[in-house]
């Protein structure tokens, strides 16, 4: 056989094997493994962690963010999740766990496996002024410093205050110019980004490799009812059926440093594991 022939024959080999593989071998974005933060099944974990994760496996999850261990130690909750071939690449802390006994968090985090930690949320009385946020350089640094002597990477989720404007910057804007990047990296939650009027492929194109971790949740397209409840519930929507721009966000997110991504949904109006189910069948057939 002359090699034009072989190269030829090799090719159409190859498309007729792959015509008949499933199609979620070539999906996922980047091949990586689609992750949830447990907080949207928070009350069905309060009731049940074994039975919730187990359910988790069975929709297809392999990989979780963790904020609460319901009262497991880190131990046992490890072995939950190994049983079910769920892994934690990563935890949700607040600023006072940030502040107070950070190095016990730490430890405890190693024996989970995290390879992240991440202050999740300011509240409101951690955020009335500017002088907060240029406070906060320091102990997150300092946070930062521990978790790296401990593999762990140190990083800060957004919500949509940080866009609030400060002079002419903002709050999330200037912690990415004066947290070392080195140190500290960004959780970038893509719904609250967008939902702040800001573009998250912008955020990426300016600081690249920044943004190691994604929070995925869509957003839809209609007015929210005015009770305030419903408000929020009305805000948020299983991945793939809102308004946000998925493929065109994860096209971009190898520039900005995506190594994991975690679906979310605060508020969900079906029954969270149904919600979850939809916004993990969708990315597992989403390809850039």
């Amino acid at each position: 056989m002359h090699r034009r022939e072989f190269l030829r024959a090799t090719a159409m080999g190859t498309l007729a094997i792959s015509s008949q593989l499933p199609e979620s071998l070539f999906a996922n974005p980047y091949g990586k493994p689609v992750g949830l933060q447990l907080y949207t099944l928070r009350d069905q974990l309060e009731k049940d962690v074994a039975g919730t994760i187990q359910q988790v496996a069975k929709i297809g999850y392999r990989d979780v963010e963790i904020y609460s261990l319901y009262g497991k130690s880190p131990a046992e909750f490890a072995k939950i999740l190994s049983d079910n071939g769920i892994t934690a690449s990563s935890g949700h802390y607040l600023l006072k766990d940030v502040k107070s006994d950070w190095d016990h968090h730490v430890e405890d985090a190693k024996k989970l496996g995290l390879k992240y930690m991440v202050n999740a949320i300011l509240q409101p009385e951690e955020r009335n002024s500017f002088d907060d946020y240029k406070r906060l350089v320091e102990v997150f640094s300092k946070a930062a410093e521990t978790t790296q002597k401990a593999g762990i990477q140190f990083c800060y989720h957004n919500h949509n205050f940080e866009f609030n404007k400060y002079g002419d910057t903002t709050a999330y804007d200037y912690l990415l110019k004066s947290l070392d990047p080195k140190l500290v990296k960004f959780e970038m939650d893509c719904f609250w980004v967008t939902h702040a009027g800001q573009d998250p492929v912008a955020y990426f194109k300016k600081h690249p490799g920044r943004f190691p971790l994604l929070h995925i949740k869509d957003m839809k397209d209609k007015p929210a009812p005015s009770h305030e409840l419903d408000a929020k519930m009305g805000l948020f929507a299983p991945v793939g059926q809102g308004t946000i721009a998925w493929k065109r966000i994860f096209a971009a997110a190898k520039e900005g440093g995506m190594q994991h991504y975690f679906v979310e949904q605060d508020y969900c109006e079906q029954p969270p594991l149904e919600a979850v189910k939809i916004s993990y069948e969708y990315l597992s057939k989403l390809t850039v």
